[in-house]
């Protein structure tokens, strides 16, 4: 499982599988976020199943899903609530890492 770290506190990858959650973990992670859709792609696992993992480790989990090309300011505002709420560093995933990357962004720009 690869990822790119966008901030001291903020990393973001592609789709993670629930066994990924213990690797997360031993990177360090306090927290995980999902902004990909359920049922996006046949086969993806559903953000529930990488929550109960998640959870069952010890990390925080939020699903905050967000439609590839679609963002909108309420989800900006749900990532900001989630950043300011959860226990960094905090591992955020979608398709591709780029939605979760774009969201930083605008949460970023937000606060000006």
């Amino acid at each position: 499982m690869e990822y790119r770290q966008i901030s001291d506190d903020y990393s973001v990858s592609g789709q993670i599988q629930p066994d990924d959650i213990a690797a997360i973990k031993e990177a360090g992670f306090r927290s995980v976020i999902c902004n990909r859709p359920d049922n996006e792609q046949p086969g993806q696992p559903s953000a529930d199943s990488v929550k109960a993992a998640a959870e069952a480790a010890g990390l925080a989990f939020r699903y905050i899903p967000v439609i590839s090309g679609q963002i909108t300011m309420d989800n900006v505002a749900d990532q900001a609530e989630a950043l300011d709420a959860l226990e960094g560093p905090v591992f955020a995933y979608c398709r591709s890492g780029a939605r979760c990357t774009n969201l930083y962004g605008l949460v970023l720009q937000q606060r000006g």
